[in-house]
């Protein structure tokens, strides 16, 4: 435990006074704190099932990490984690997780449904630990706001699950960017179009009329958590096809969005968008039914940016695309080496173009004005150990709240625009809040369940 000083002291004040004037029945205080640099990352992972359970795997494998806690509400999926870490103690409800390893833990990773996210991970941050937060950070846009000001405030390391972001091909691509390699932008174009994801993870609806019986190894209620209440129905929900239903998940755009959108916000030092525009699928748009429940299978959303010293113009354009929109032919037909990446983002620039695949090497695309440029000398990173290092005194790490928080904002309003199809929507990030469609804020933030209250930072 590092040693304490006047500025901690008074910090650590200022962060427990305003826990407990917020405190509700459903968050519990603690003076907890985790441990500053030591050989040790004492660590409990909450959500061990699908992509908790390789989020478990890849802390295991850091050599100063001891995951002593595990937390699932499936039995089975805890079952499975506790017999690849025998003696770590289990526990079905996070909030006991917390409150009973409140001296034992330093660190927790949340692999949970987005609905989930923010309760967790506020609760982890006022509690004093570090947070390791799979994409999106929350649901709503005004809980990353909160988490993100928690964090800072707090000063706990923080990782949002961009894994790919600590890559040498995204932190390439940021240093191109920076360096103006394909000089100065003048708009960007960003896909998902996962060949099958449609078919595999996004349900048209509606949802059923009749649920069934909760097994015996999954705890329903608090599976649904912050989230209304909903029949057990296997397969729809729990544990995989959550994310295509509003309660739940962020659709496919606020599900990737983040990943795809990583190196393009840190290389161009991005900033809250001016507005935000959504085109949807049409038999989505037509079904009232669906818009009430479901995320649409396809869209096209717009932003506007602010420009800056690397744009061409004192606004930017960028555009997503996913499910059945696709990039301009024209923007794909850039790319001569293949097959368009399904999952990239193009930058077009006044010297070439750029493009970044996710998870591959970025292509430089010239026009004939390319300078000279070097591709810098990275090595490979691991994600999850950078934060682990990061914990225990090592460098900052790449995708931490105070960077990634923004840029999950802006990403999180494209899923408000979805809910407004056709509508510009401009944005006062200051106030927070759309100057001219009032009826659109009521998307930046749920009404979570009775019980499950969570008060603002």
């Amino acid at each position: 435990m590092k040693k304490s000083t006047t500025q901690d002291s008074r910090r650590d004040f200022l962060v427990k006074a305003a826990t407990a004037a917020m405190a509700t029945p459903m968050l519990f205080s603690s003076n907890a704190h985790a441990s500053g640099p030591s050989s040790k990352l004492r660590h409990a992972c909450i959500g061990v099932g699908n992509m908790g359970w390789g989020d478990l795997q890849q802390f295991k494998k850091h050599a100063n990490v001891e995951i002593v806690a595990l937390c699932d509400i499936d039995e089975n999926h805890l079952k499975r984690a506790a017999e690849l870490i025998p003696g770590a103690r289990t526990y079905t409800d996070w909030r006991e997780l917390l409150k009973a390893e409140a001296g034992n833990i330093d660190s927790v990773n949340v692999s949970v449904p987005d609905h989930n996210h923010f309760p967790i991970a506020l609760q982890a941050i006022r509690n004093k630990k570090h947070v390791y937060c799979q994409k999106p950070m929350c649901h709503d846009v005004a809980e990353v706001r909160d988490l993100t000001r928690a964090a800072i405030k707090a000063g706990v390391t923080t990782q949002l699950g961009t894994q790919v972001a600590s890559s040498v091909g995204d932190r390439t691509a940021v240093q191109w960017i920076r360096q103006g390699v394909v000089g100065k932008i003048t708009h960007a174009y960003l896909c998902s179009n996962r060949p099958g994801a449609v078919e595999k993870y996004r349900l048209v609806g509606p949802r059923p009329a009749q649920g069934q019986e909760v097994p015996a190894h999954v705890n329903w209620d608090l599976w649904l958590g912050t989230a209304p209440v909903r029949p057990y129905a296997p397969d729809i929900y729990h544990p995989r096809i959550w994310r295509t239903w509003q309660d739940f998940g962020t659709g496919w755009s606020g599900d990737i969005g983040c990943h795809i959108f990583d190196a393009v916000w840190k290389g161009l030092g991005m900033k809250a968008p001016l507005s935000v525009q959504a085109e949807v699928q049409k038999s989505w748009e037509e079904s009232l039914e669906r818009r009430a429940d479901t995320w649409p299978q396809g869209n096209h959303i717009t932003w506007q940016f602010p420009g800056n010293a690397l744009t061409a113009s004192d606004t930017l354009t960028l555009e997503w695309f996913d499910g059945e929109f696709y990039p301009p032919q024209e923007i794909r037909d850039l790319y001569k080496g293949g097959e368009y990446p399904a999952e990239s983002a193009m930058l077009i620039g006044t010297e070439g173009a750029l493009l970044i695949p996710h998870g591959g090497t970025p292509v430089v695309i010239p026009n004939g004005k390319v300078k000279e440029y070097t591709t810098p000398t990275l090595t490979e990173r691991n994600h999850y150990h950078h934060f682990v290092d990061a914990c225990l005194g090592g460098e900052k790490t790449e995708s931490h709240f105070a960077q990634s928080g923004p840029m999950t904002e802006a990403v999180l309003l494209g899923t408000v625009a979805i809910r407004v199809p056709g509508k510009l929507l401009k944005w006062d990030s200051a106030k927070m809040k759309f100057t001219n469609n009032p009826e659109a804020d009521k998307y930046l933030r749920r009404t979570y369940r009775k019980g499950w209250e969570v008060k603002a930072v």
